[in-house]
């Protein structure tokens, strides 16, 4: 990288600062695929994150002795780089999660509220004191929960939710593409 030994104090504070928010982000999304268990996709990330961060370690290195600003410049990209890594993270929002809904007036619309992007919906029966009750256990992706619970509450505002992590389980949610992708097409082909 010796584009970067060629740029001036100023200029090579501001990329360090943008490629340790970078390089800290992406750090960010491969600790969260390593829990997720997605093994070709952190391995990716950690192949990125880890070649930013030698390129910005070395000039830091060499260069801070005589530009004290170069550390501050990491510093605070490291730091702007977690709270982008967890903003990036949210939007993303990978994977499955467990969405349990208890309710005790409007079971039947939340069931079928939560039968369209659910794989499967399953409800139990049970009590809250004097009072009958309903949960409601679906598995859905990430994205779509915030969504339908916010849907479920204005079907019953004093429902109880929660909204859990998937990791494994022996049904996963996945819906089909609505129509033959390049990757299906040959994959159905052979």
């Amino acid at each position: 990288m010796n584009w970067l030994s060629e740029l001036s104090v100023w200029q090579l504070g501001i990329a360090i600062f943008c490629l340790r928010i970078v390089d800290v982000s992406v750090g960010t999304l491969r600790t969260i695929t390593v829990v997720q268990g997605r093994t070709f996709v952190s391995a990716m990330l950690g192949f990125i994150e880890v070649l930013v961060w030698i390129t910005v370690v070395n000039q830091v290195i060499h260069r801070a002795n005589e530009h004290p600003l170069l550390l501050l410049t990491y510093a605070l990209g490291f730091a702007s780089g977690n709270a982008i890594g967890i903003w990036l993270e949210r939007w993303l929002a990978q994977g499955s999660v467990v969405l349990r809904v208890v309710t005790g007036s409007a079971e039947e619309d939340i069931r079928l509220l939560l039968s369209g992007p659910a794989a499967q919906v399953f409800s139990f029966e049970g009590k809250n004191a004097s009072h009958p009750m309903t949960m409601i256990y679906v598995v859905l992706r990430r994205r779509d929960a915030p969504r339908l619970v916010t849907l479920a509450r204005k079907l019953d505002p004093e429902l109880y939710y929660s909204v859990e992590p998937l990791r494994e389980s022996s049904h996963l949610f996945r819906r089909r593409a609505p129509y033959p992708t390049i990757w299906r097409g040959m994959t159905k082909s052979k």
